[in-house]
């Protein structure tokens, strides 16, 4: 992930990781985070209306997200949830 850059160039790094399967659900919540630059208790309960402890658990890999849970963490980006191709090993 580039550290620097704008928080539109950010996004663009963002999506086209997520596309490429670079990312895990925790890794791309955290980058997403990071980019509007809040921390885990403000983002959580200001931005996507969930507990802090569900966003830790998410972001640690330890979580195991709801439907509806993930919908609110994508929804900011322009995400939605839906069936994608299965990556090749």
């Amino acid at each position: 992930m580039k550290k620097s850059g704008n928080a539109t160039e950010l996004k663009e790094q963002l999506k086209q990781d997520i596309a490429d399967g670079k990312l895990s659900i925790g890794d791309a919540t955290r980058r997403m985070r990071k980019i509007v630059g809040m921390n885990q208790k403000d983002y959580a309960r200001n931005v996507l209306g969930i507990s802090p402890r569900i966003l830790m658990e998410i972001e640690t890999g330890n979580g195991n997200p709801t439907v509806d849970t993930l919908r609110k963490i994508g929804r900011p980006f322009g995400f939605d949830i839906g069936f994608v191709a299965a990556r090749k090993n």
